[in-house]
């Protein structure tokens, strides 16, 4: 096929051979399967922002600080170099994210790179060579679905314990394959920690994921494994080898009324003093 405006710098640098064919596009980007060398890989060309149909963008850049203070201040102004930097970051978020999962134990596909707003990476096949199936376009036995969902809760875990909330996780960025499940579009993670939206956005990838899975297993959808999540990130209790249960059972502290009270008083009676003092000075 023709080769894409976007990628035949890939070609001219070498780092692309031929482009094959188109796999799928979305809401941020196109995918084409590629030849590297022997390699069969797939390039994502990012959109646009002026052509990209994600919403709520700047929610999803909250917290995204980098170091160079002129850079953030462009950003922030929003002018023509601030507009360029924003979406090199938005770029680079995902191959970055790959590289830090990967590294955490959560399976994602293999990055190869970033290049112009074109990303390198593995073309997740299943055991016959065909590009693995998304969630969505797979059904399931009971006891696949609770190992399925029990695998992704925890990848999601682990992301959390990685410092990284996925932020559009659902049954459409989700491949299977033979191994389980791999996750997949990351350019939107967010920074657990500096993301107001974060505990929210948690919440609606772990409610996404369990939704489809009890599809299959029921007994999945009273599972509460986003509050338990939080609350040990909270706590600073998570590590990547916690064994989630999927319950949570909030502790309620019986308010202490008498010393609410003996504080009232205590301040009453400052007040009255502090008063007493400014009439003797006048």
């Amino acid at each position: 096929m023709k080769t894409p405006k976007r990628i035949q710098p890939l070609v001219e640098d070498g780092l692309v051979d031929e482009v094959l064919r188109p796999l799928m596009s979305g809401k941020e980007a196109t995918v084409y399967v590629v030849r590297c060398g022997r390699e069969i890989r797939c390039a994502k060309v990012y959109k646009e922002a002026s052509k990209r149909s994600f919403k709520q963008a700047v929610q999803y850049q909250e917290g995204r600080k980098g170091r160079n203070s002129r850079r953030n201040r462009a950003i922030e102004k929003g002018s023509k170099y601030g507009r360029a930097q924003q979406e090199e970051e938005w770029h680079t978020a995902e191959v970055d994210a790959l590289y830090k999962l990967a590294a955490a134990g959560v399976r994602v596909p293999e990055p190869y790179g970033c290049f112009d707003g074109v990303l390198l990476m593995e073309l997740v096949t299943n055991e016959h060579g065909e590009v693995a199936p998304r969630l969505n376009d797979v059904s399931m036995e009971p006891d696949q679905a609770r190992e399925h969902h029990a695998l992704v809760m925890k990848y999601v875990m682990r992301m959390l314990c990685a410092g990284l909330v996925h932020g559009d996780l659902s049954e459409f960025n989700v491949l299977v394959n033979e191994e389980g499940p791999i996750i997949i579009d990351l350019p939107q993670a967010v920074d657990a920690a500096a993301n107001n939206h974060a505990k929210s956005m948690l919440e609606r990838d772990i409610q996404n994921m369990t939704n489809y899975y009890g599809r299959f297993a029921p007994e999945l959808l009273v599972s509460r494994y986003h509050k338990e999540m939080w609350a040990l990130f909270e706590t600073g209790k998570l590590h990547p080898d916690y064994v989630l249960t999927g319950h949570f059972h909030k502790v309620e502290k019986a308010a202490d009324v008498d010393s609410v009270m003996l504080q009232i008083k205590e301040a009453y009676a400052e007040k009255l003093a502090r008063d007493e003092r400014i009439r003797d000075d006048d």
